[in-house]
Order: C-alpha cells, then structure tokens, then sequence
C-alpha cells in the first residue's frame, strides 16, 4: 500500500511540474544573442555573446539555445563543442538557470571571409524537471557583422605605389613623389601618431612628424573587376582583387590623395533591395572615409557582376578625361580588355593593370604603350 501511494505521489508531482512549466517556463525569460564588435578584418577573431536571463522565481533546470550563422564564421576554441557544419554553423547550448538568475557566454570564431553577417532569431527549448520539452521559443534576435576586406601587408602595396608615383612625375614634374619622404616639422595635436619621427624628436627635444609631399593635382581612379569572364570561377582571385583595392585606397588616402573606386560589383546593403548597378565611390584625403569603403566592400555580392570590366571602362572612356590615373584590378587577361584600355590611354591618361594571379598560373598579356601590367600572386593567409 506504501508503495503504491510512493508511486501516485510521484504521479501527481511529475503532473503537477509538467502543467506549471508547460505555462510558465517561458515567463519572463529573456534570450539576447549578439556579435561583440560590429566590423572586423577578415582573418580576425570576434566572439559572439549569449546572455540567457531569467526573470522569474521559477527554476529553470535545463534551457537548450539553437543558433545558426553563416560557415565562413567558425567557431574555435571551447565553443567547437556542441556545433556542426553542413550550409550553416550550427550550435547548440545547453543552460540551467536558477530563479532571476542571468547567464552570459561569450563564443570566440574566425571570420574565415569577408562579408555581411547577421543572426535574426534564436530557437529556445525549456524542459522541466524530469527533462520533458515543455516548450519551444522562437527568440527574434537583431545583431549584424561587417567583415571587412583583409589587409594586404605594405611591404607588397609598396611597389604599387612606387609604381604609380612614377606615372605623376612622367605626366608631370613639378609635382615630386607624393610617397616618398621630403621633410620634417613641429608635432601637431591633429596628426597621427605614425607619422611621428622618434630619432629625430629625441634629438630635438621635442615632437617631429614626417612631411610628404602635396597630392592634390593627382586624379586617380581604381576600376576594380569582380567578373568572372570565363568558364572558370576564380573567387579567391575575386577575393584577392577586393583586398588590393581595400589597401590601396588606405594607403593612398592616408598620403592625402582624393580618388575614385568604380566596380561591376553589386554591393547589398542591410535592409535594401539589391541594385543592378555598378559600385562608385570618390574618397576625399585622409582615412575618414575608409569605415565606409570597407562596408560598402563587405557587402559587394561577387556572385553575378553588374557589367563586364570592358563595360566599365568604356563609361570611364566615354567621360574623355586627360592626364588622369587609371588603376586596373582584374584577372581577367583579355584581349578586348587590353583594346579597350588602349583607347582609355590615348587622352594622355596612364593606367597601371594590377593582375591577381595563383602562383601556378601564367602571365599572358602582352605590353602596350600607356600601361604598365604588374603581376600580383596570390599568398596563403596567414591566420
């Protein structure tokens, strides 16, 4: 008889515990997934935050958390644990919480590429106290990611710009190279603290930054191509077209240039509807500019280009500009490309065609009067 009232006791109690946590496991329970910093460098670690709070006297004795982001973020370290990778990052998160109590996880991964991230939602689980589901949440989450475009060392953008301040002296002599270092003068509360000249400050006892010199009479513009003209898709080559892009204008505007970056490529930005239209951009000097570039970059769409490099070129040769800078980005090793490049050189313009290139695959393009081909292979990164 002991027994069976020890067995109808616990009848009713597991009754009792399933009816309340049926309808009350999800009061006043909060779930808040967010990214820890918006914008990063691809090849960066970040981390995302879970804060799980639980706001009522009611125990909850295990609460399981669904996330799922793009693969190009993979989780590392400890949050390995409980995740999976098929088109998505999945993780899963067991937590146990007492009553108003609040949990906070921090979950460290690798922007493994560039782009724009976002999570909207989160699936929340409770179970009560003999591990039955109670209940599902669908928890709506707002939390965004900018992964910018990966930085090329400057030891390999240095000779772009050699390169380039090579073509302002021949196109014009009273303008010395805008790279190259040419004096000395007093600290200013406005300057940036790498332009400071350590030897030289401490023999005079007081703050020297390097001077450079004026670059406001160069016009610069860099045609990035995104396309893929052939059968093949190359989107490492892609990829590392937008990374020379990215460093050249932080290099270029850092020296207080202004210039201009047109692309084929289609750059989504968040809540808009995609536009078919080539990306444009004019950069005043100095790097302000440079968060907005590096977004608008980590949106660009690579998938489908909005016009072929040829296309791109002839608008630019269709504004008939005269002593003006082009700088070509593009794997492609046309022909047609090469044709359409000389008629853009014929105003007295000089254009330098930067070619992305694996180390395995050949140089084809053959020299021409106005333009200057450099070869760019690609490295490995180094994460």
């Amino acid at each position: 008889m002991l027994l069976i009232m020890l067995f109808l006791g616990v009848g009713i109690a597991w009754w009792l515990q399933k009816n309340i946590y049926r309808r009350l496991w999800s009061r006043k329970l909060e779930t808040t997934v967010s990214f820890e910093r918006k914008a990063v460098f691809e090849g960066e670690t970040s981390a995302l935050r879970e804060e799980i709070t639980n706001g009522k006297l009611l125990p909850l004795p295990a609460l399981e958390v669904r996330l799922s982001m793009s693969r190009n973020l993979e989780f590392s370290s400890e949050a390995k644990d409980n995740s999976s990778i098929s088109d998505l990052s999945y993780k899963r998160d067991i937590f146990s919480l007492f009553g108003r109590q609040k949990i906070v996880r921090t979950l460290p991964f690798v922007c493994r590429k560039r782009g724009f991230y976002r999570i909207q939602r989160a699936g929340v689980i409770g179970y009560d106290f003999f591990f039955n589901e109670a209940g599902y949440l669908d928890a709506e989450q707002d939390t965004q990611l900018f992964v910018y475009p990966r930085p090329v060392d400057t030891a390999r953008i240095r000779p772009v710009c050699r390169a380039i301040s090579g073509m302002v002296l021949s196109r014009n002599r009273l303008y010395p190279d805008p790279f190259e270092f040419s004096g000395l003068r007093e600290y200013r509360p406005t300057d940036p603290m790498n332009t400071i000249n350590w030897k030289a400050s401490a023999k005079s006892g007081g703050l020297m930054v390097n001077q450079y010199d004026s670059t406001t009479s160069i016009h610069l513009t860099i045609l990035l191509d995104i396309a893929d003209e052939g059968i093949w898709k190359y989107g490492e080559l892609t990829e590392e077209s937008i990374r020379i892009a990215a460093s050249l204008c932080a290099r270029l505007a850092a020296q207080n240039m202004e210039l201009d970056i047109l692309s084929n490529g289609i750059c989504v930005y968040p809540g808009e509807e995609e536009r078919q239209e080539a990306f444009a951009m004019h950069l005043k000097a100095g790097s302000g500019q440079m968060p907005e570039l590096n977004r608008a970059l980590a949106c660009m769409d690579t998938r489908k280009a909005a016009c072929s490099a040829a296309e791109l070129i002839s608008v630019e040769a269709a504004k008939r500009r005269r002593e003006h800078i082009y700088l070509l980005i593009s794997k492609n090793q046309s022909g047609v490309l090469l044709h359409d490049l000389r008629a853009l050189a014929g105003n007295d313009n000089q254009i330098l065609w930067i070619v992305p290139l694996h180390p395995a695959m050949e140089l084809t393009l053959e020299r021409a009067a106005g333009i200057g081909i450099m070869r760019w292979d690609t490295q490995r990164a180094q994460n």
